[in-house]
């Protein structure tokens, strides 16, 4: 990276997507082995794997291209 260069606010919120979705993903395969006692209406259809792999793929994706010492102006 350049000296007094900045990076950019994306790469951060690529950060946050990318722990919030591995999270999520992780308590999603928790339920999967571990069934709550009183699950909720739609719970066959595993929307915490879905939504929290979702998350992490998008957020890896910001991580990548708008990682810093890529060398973009």
């Amino acid at each position: 990276m350049k000296a007094g260069g900045s990076i950019s606010i994306w790469f951060f919120i690529g950060i946050s997507l990318l722990f919030n979705g591995l999270l999520i993903f992780g308590a999603g395969i928790y339920e999967l082995f571990h069934t709550p006692q009183t699950p909720v209406v739609l719970f066959h259809l595993h929307a915490s794997v879905w939504w929290g792999g979702i998350l992490a793929l998008l957020g890896a994706g910001y991580c990548f291209y708008f990682a810093p010492g890529k060398g973009r102006v």
